[in-house]
């Protein structure tokens, strides 16, 4: 039924590590405004949808959420692979590599475990619908931050 090929969509192949852009990356993968965040709002509400069609929409975007969630965490891992422990420890990831090591953990770049509190579903489609919006508007915000 399924066919995993084993590349991403889009290719990332980072040569330096980087620990320092890589804290700043995380906020993407597990903060409040990230694809952890934007997969699991969108695959919750999809359930309060009026019609299958609606609910099959929020599915799809859900699981292309998710596929951005491996580009993301592919970018983080390259980003400290192969970094030194005091290239980790100068980025501020002291912490964050002593209790994960190499593992990527969704957190945002404040060191703030994923929390579900920041996803709102509220069984409104029109108010869950305003919620994706918004959230894809502050998502936007990171393509600018350089």
């Amino acid at each position: 039924m399924w066919t995993y090929n084993k590349v991403l969509q889009y290719p990332i192949n980072i040569k330096c590590p980087n620990p320092k852009l890589a804290k700043f990356i995380i906020s993407q993968y597990g903060g409040p405004d990230g694809e952890l965040a934007a997969s699991l709002r969108y695959l919750s509400q999809r359930f309060g949808m009026p019609d299958q069609k609606s609910k099959a929409i929020l599915n799809d975007i859900g699981t292309e959420e998710l596929a951005h969630l491996e580009m993301v965490g592919t970018i983080v891992h390259q980003l400290t692979d192969g970094a030194s422990l005091e290239e980790i420890e100068k980025a501020g990831l002291g912490a964050y590599y002593t209790d994960h090591g190499v593992d990527v953990y969704p957190q945002s770049a404040a060191g703030m475990p994923f929390s579900a509190s920041v996803l709102a579903c509220k069984g409104d489609p029109i108010a869950n619908l305003q919620e994706d919006l918004a959230a894809e508007q502050k998502g936007r915000i990171m393509q600018n931050i350089e």
